[in-house]
């Protein structure tokens, strides 16, 4: 006996799962009956066929910004510890400014006599050796000074040699003198002895009244003689006196036109403007042909060999600053660059001391302003030797308190 499934659609077309056919069997009968074409089922349409799995989906955003965030705190953590490390170990003792400035102890260089400027051999910005000329004057009036002091001095020397003459002719005089004196005594003596002997004749009636009264006139006459060599000593030595005092007036005459020449010789090499030291010729205001006065600017010279730092410290961070402190220097100039000095002094007094119209805060209001101390501080020889420093620049300094003289870390 055949079976026959029947196949009934029992469900939705539109689904992938169809609900279980019910299958019907019947009974055919006994005899034999063609069979039945096979029944096709239809192909399931795109509609019918079974939906895709959902797609997965994708991470939150949250977890990542986690990440970022963690990631960030790390390297700030990091960063603050090594920053923190570096402060309590170094930074904490270090004091900086930035109001600093190169500094040098630059000349201004003028002549010491007034004249025509002859000829300017000082060019700007040229090295120049101590001693080499800059400038040169008109030299043609002290060359005839020089020649005037000159005849002076040969005039007054012909009457110096004139009154040495006079001089031993009157010490000849004297001589003479004191010649005549000696045989005026030894007349007078003479005299003396002729008068007593005369008289003790006289007193005996073996000599006239006569010869008395003569013996006695010869005398007298000798005394006068005595009297008179002594006067004339006395007039030749006063004489020498008066000469040799003509001498020491005329020797001093002398001494003063020599110092005259002197001058005129010291204002002829004065005619040549030299350089005082070593340098750098700077700011030159001088041209030929013009008249300079007595210490009248001619240029400048700035000594780069001999330059240094001056920085300007608050006065709350003067404590930390000692002589002998380390200084790190660094050059605006230099991009950046720097090197290591040392303090040398702290200055006296703060800034505004020094300046021209110094602060009186007796009188007024008053506002309290954080003074500046300048501190200098000395350019190791290396840094000089290279030239880049230039009076004014302008550089940041930052000293180190553990350093310097009885400097003791926290």
């Amino acid at each position: 006996m055949a079976k026959i499934a029947l196949v009934e659609d029992a469900g939705d077309t539109g689904s992938s799962d169809l609900a279980p056919a019910q299958r019907k069997t019947a009974e055919a009968p006994a005899s034999p009956t063609p069979a039945a074409p096979p029944v096709h089922e239809p192909a399931p349409t795109p509609a019918a066929q079974q939906p895709l799995a959902p797609a997965e989906k994708p991470p939150a955003k949250g977890g990542r910004r986690r990440v970022i965030l963690g990631a960030v705190a790390l390297i700030a953590i990091l960063a603050g510890s090594y920053y923190g490390h570096e402060w309590w170990t170094t930074g904490r003792f270090m004091i900086s400014t930035d109001d600093a400035y190169v500094g040098a102890d630059s000349s201004v260089v003028a002549p010491r006599i007034a004249g025509y400027v002859a000829n300017v051999t000082a060019v700007d910005n040229a090295s120049v050796k101590v001693g080499d000329p800059l400038v040169y004057l008109d030299d043609s009036d002290q060359k005839v000074a020089i020649t005037a002091a000159e005849n002076q001095i040969a005039s007054q020397q012909a009457s110096l040699d004139r009154i040495d003459k006079q001089i031993a002719a009157a010490k000849t005089a004297v001589d003479q003198a004191k010649a005549s004196i000696t045989s005026a005594e030894a007349d007078r003596e003479l005299s003396i002895a002729d008068f007593n002997r005369a008289t003790q004749l006289n007193a005996s009636q073996f000599a006239s009244k006569q010869s008395v009264d003569q013996a006695k006139a010869t005398n007298d006459k000798a005394a006068a003689a005595v009297e008179s060599a002594k006067a004339g000593l006395a007039s030749a030595e006063a004489n020498v006196a008066v000469l040799v005092a003509q001498r020491v007036e005329a020797e001093r005459q002398l001494d003063q036109y020599r110092t005259t020449l002197d001058q005129r010789k010291l204002d002829l090499d004065r005619t040549i403007v030299r350089a005082p030291f070593d340098g750098v010729v700077g700011n030159r205001a001088v041209q030929p042909g013009e008249y300079v006065a007595a210490g009248q600017r001619l240029l400048a010279l700035v000594p780069l060999t001999e330059v240094y730092i001056d920085a300007n410290f608050k006065e709350t961070q003067l404590a930390g600053i000692r002589p002998g402190a380390v200084a790190h220097v660094t050059v605006d100039a230099a991009d950046g660059e720097g090197f290591e000095g040392k303090v040398v002094s702290v200055a006296p007094a703060s800034g505004s001391v020094f300046s021209l119209l110094p602060p009186d805060n007796a009188t007024g209001n008053f506002t309290k302003i954080t003074q500046r101390v300048p501190v200098r501080i000395a350019v190791p020889a290396s840094v000089i030797a290279g030239g880049a420093l230039r009076p004014g620049l302008s550089v940041t300094v930052e000293i180190d308190k553990r350093t310097g003289q009885g400097a003791v870390a926290n």
